[in-house]
């Protein structure tokens, strides 16, 4: 609609005329409406051009190439960068921040567009924690605009962003994301760290068991061992060992591999819990020692500045020398070495230990019930404390639940007890097998498998180890030298602890060291028979628990290396 002509000023608002100089005529009647007539045309003029300008500019809006509104409400974070709102998590979202502005970080699981103008993206924190986003261009172009969602939904899987958005109820839950009953209405999305254009692995191959064990091609002449039972469903997308240890970032934010790490930590403290109730006290052993703790080939040793060092195979020693020292109890976690060129799902090169000494009064079965205490401690705890992890978990890898004995039901069984059970009840080929020689792996799965139909548990303990299958530093039963006072603990027909009563006697113990054929001048053993020469030195005993087994013998899973974090092998040394 055309506005009206501008009305001509009023006299007042006109600039005062100067007087006429003597003899000249004031302006003319034809003058003065010439000038109205140009002012006109000037005023009509003007408002053509601005109607030619809304016009390009709707144009402009319509082809999508406005000026953008919501200019500051996206991009690249820079330092400047900040939202104000209230920060929240997802697995804290509920009904109070229902229609609340709120703003949150996370990683870009999904994206798709909805046209031109709209799109969802999948925002993950920790975990397994999503929740739905929803980007949509306001009709004025701000908060949102076309060319804010056109970018948005162009973001890079697994991008890292900072979002300001206001929480929402969706029109039905949304089944691919934990927080399914409410969804972000985004605002403002602000991208942090860009994915790449092309990931080594993607989050759905990460969260799927893994395809193949095989790291590497295997080494000339190296012992190997199958994965059994390990099934991939059809259609899975799923990626070799190998291709998870290459690209860690994305193996370990695998909402699977998250909670297995959840229960390994679990674990520990769980250890550490139970001995503090029962009066341990923990210490720090090292790691970098002088000779072989454990004597044999399998040490790994290195140049130490004028002389050669060893890496500690066990903190054995060290926890004796504690006793010896005075204390009563005592327990360490920390890392163990081991130069086995064994590439099974059952070995490692470095795992974490779980070691744990004690002074024993009148018989080493103190130190059985202590263990067997803190075991199904660790186990209860376990059902207790992470039954959401464990579910997450045998949703990828299925496992039967991990059996227990009743209280006062525990299985003990002496060596010899459980090879008779073999030979009476176990497979063909473990008809003739013998009391005086140690067990091989099938022949613990075996006796585990019976045990399980048996007795009804994954959870025993074998005692009275033939000597020949024992350290040096074991002390033999005084009613049979044949037999040891040692164990081991087993789980799922798989042994996770060794130990026994140690030699405290110097003389006994140089005795024993020289039936073993080592010499107790040795470099290292000297100085550990020493010790128990400068001071008397309580009976006692204790054991060494393998974390990385407990942990992968509970949950069932195909290897150990999915229970460490960062897997140490004859063939991998990185990441």
């Amino acid at each position: 609609m055309s506005e009206p002509p501008a009305a001509a000023p009023e006299p007042t608002q006109a600039p005062a005329a100067a007087p006429p100089a003597d003899g000249e005529a004031g302006p003319s009647k034809k003058g003065a409406k010439k000038a109205e007539a140009k002012a006109k045309k000037e005023a009509e003029k003007a408002r053509k051009a601005a109607e030619r300008e809304a016009a390009a500019a709707a144009q402009k809006a319509a082809s999508g190439s406005a000026e953008d509104l919501a200019k500051d409400n996206y991009g690249d974070a820079t330092p400047e960068t900040r939202v104000d709102a209230e920060r929240v998590t997802l697995k804290n979202i509920g009904e109070e921040h229902l229609d609340k502005t709120v703003k949150l970080r996370g990683w870009i699981q999904n994206s798709r567009m909805q046209g031109a103008k709209m799109a969802f993206i999948e925002l993950r924190e920790e975990r397994a924690w999503t929740i739905q986003g929803v980007i949509a261009a306001s009709p004025e172009g701000k908060p949102v605009s076309k060319q804010m969602v056109k970018w948005a939904g162009a973001l890079k899987l697994e991008s890292f962003i900072l979002v300001e958005a206001t929480v929402k109820k969706p029109l039905e839950p949304v089944k691919s994301c934990k927080v399914s009953n409410y969804e972000l209405h985004i605002t403002k999305v602000f991208c942090i760290a860009s994915g790449p254009e092309v990931l080594g692995l993607g989050l759905n191959a990460a969260n799927k068991p893994v395809a193949s064990f095989e790291d590497e091609e295997p080494n000339s002449g190296a012992p190997t061992e199958a994965v059994e039972n390990l099934t991939i469903g059809e259609g899975q997308p799923a990626a070799s060992l190998s291709t998870h240890l290459n690209n860690p970032a994305m193996h370990k934010r695998a909402p699977v591999q998250q909670a297995i790490a959840d229960v390994r930590m679990r674990v520990r403290k769980l250890f550490a819990q139970y001995l503090d109730s029962k009066n341990f006290v923990q210490f720090e052993a090292p790691c970098l020692i002088g000779a072989a703790s454990e004597g044999g080939a399998n040490v790994f040793q290195m140049p130490y500045f004028d002389t050669s060092a060893c890496l500690a195979q066990s903190p054995q020693f060290y926890k004796q020398i504690e006793i010896a020292g005075g204390r009563k109890r005592v327990y360490c976690i920390g890392p163990v070495f081991r130069a086995e060129n064994s590439n099974t799902p059952r070995h490692l090169t470095e795992f974490t230990g779980l070691d744990l000494e004690m002074e024993i009064e009148d018989s080493y079965t103190e130190v059985i019930d202590m263990i067997e205490g803190l075991m199904l401690h660790i186990f209860r705890g376990l059902e207790e404390q992470c039954k959401d992890e464990i579910e997450l978990i045998r949703s990828v890898y299925p496992s039967e639940p991990f059996m227990l004995p009743a209280p006062g039901k525990e299985v003990r069984l002496t060596f010899a007890e459980g090879q008779k059970l073999l030979r009476e009840e176990g497979p063909e080929e473990y008809r003739n097998v013998s009391d005086d020689e140690d067990m091989s792996t099938p022949q613990e799965k075996a006796l585990g498998a019976l045990i399980r139909k048996k007795f009804g548990t994954d959870f025993y303990v074998l005692d009275k180890f033939p000597e020949g299958a024992r350290p040096f530093y074991t002390i033999e039963d005084p009613a049979n030298p044949k037999v040891t006072n040692a164990y081991d603990f087993f789980m799922r027909g798989q042994e996770i602890l060794s130990g026994g009563q140690r030699i405290h006697i110097p003389s006994l113990l140089e005795d024993r060291i020289r039936k073993k054929g080592i010499d107790p001048a040795s470099p290292g053993i000297k100085e550990y028979v020493d010790v128990f020469k400068s001071a008397g030195v309580p009976p006692h005993g204790g054991g060494g628990i393998g974390l990385d087994r407990v942990v992968s013998w509970y949950l069932n899973l195909p290897s150990v290396h999915l229970s460490s974090y960062y897997p140490r092998t004859p063939k991998r040394l990185m990441p």
